[in-house]
């Protein structure tokens, strides 16, 4: 089983052989993709005229602060728009995909962050309302399994809900490696737009478990939640995490064939 997590703007991106590679691949393997799509909202909310804003935590983990209307638009674009779209792309390819959001029969659960410790301008840390950003608790395993046990490809947006029934802005690199993680997967994928961690403008192709924690303070925006995301999947049993190039043929065979990405391993 492998958990595949594409960005929301990756998919116009991806290489045309993608969704090729993913039939393929899905007549081996049990399948599970998880998506993104932090800029489409960032693109609609503007429209809309709702301003975004954005958090640095002290570990220097950058994310969107989540007001009740930024909820409710990163509902409607990731479980609307985003979702039916990989749907709608993977069914005209002949993958019977089911498009499910983490609220859907409580697949991604999670606790409303109460407060959010931030850094400020100055570089000093403050405490504000979490608003509606969750920690990830738990995932419905046994619902997924039986998805995939039917033979569907489930496609999951990260929305998360929370015991009283909020819906919850999850990151989607950590709602994938949660979902990998509940779901024992053998492997996690993350595809993005560039071959893997560069350090020093080199690509890392193995890293250790240890190694990635121990680097993680010195990656930049961006790759450090995928980072961070493959080492949570694997202290949950992931056997393997790789960080790929989604614009290059058949990303997915190349990428579990180690071909030119990061390969992280416990």
């Amino acid at each position: 089983m492998i958990t595949i997590k594409i960005g929301g703007s990756v998919v116009d991106g991806l290489h045309p052989t993608t969704i090729s590679d993913i039939k393929q691949v899905s007549e081996k393997e049990k399948l599970i993709l998880v998506h993104g799509g932090g800029k489409e909202v960032t693109k609609i909310s503007e429209a809309l005229g709702k301003e975004q804003k954005f958090i640095v935590s002290p570990g220097g983990i950058k994310s969107r602060f989540t007001d009740k209307e930024t909820a409710e638009i990163f509902t409607m674009v990731m479980s609307g728009k985003i979702n039916k779209m990989i749907v709608g792309m993977l069914q005209k390819h002949g993958i019977n995909a089911v498009g499910l959001s983490g609220v859907d029969g409580k697949i991604i659960q999670a606790e409303r962050k109460k407060k959010l410790i931030v850094m400020n301008d100055k570089g000093r840390k403050m405490v504000i309302d979490g608003g509606y950003t969750g920690k990830i608790q738990d995932v419905n395993a046994k619902l997924v399994h039986s998805i995939l046990d039917q033979g569907y490809v489930p496609v999951i947006s990260p929305i998360a809900i929370s015991e009283e029934c909020d819906f919850l802005n999850v990151d989607g690199d950590r709602a994938a490696a949660y979902v990998a993680g509940k779901m024992q997967s053998d492997k996690i994928l993350f595809l993005t737009n560039v071959d893997g961690l560069l350090m020093e403008e080199k690509l890392v192709t193995k890293l250790s478990l240890a190694e990635a924690k121990a680097i993680l303070p010195k990656i930049g925006f961006g790759m450090e939640k995928k980072i961070l995301a493959a080492t949570e999947a694997l202290e949950m049993g992931v056997k393997e995490a790789l960080v790929a190039n989604g614009k290059k043929e058949n990303p997915i065979s190349a990428a579990i064939n180690h071909d030119n990405c990061t390969v992280i391993t416990r």
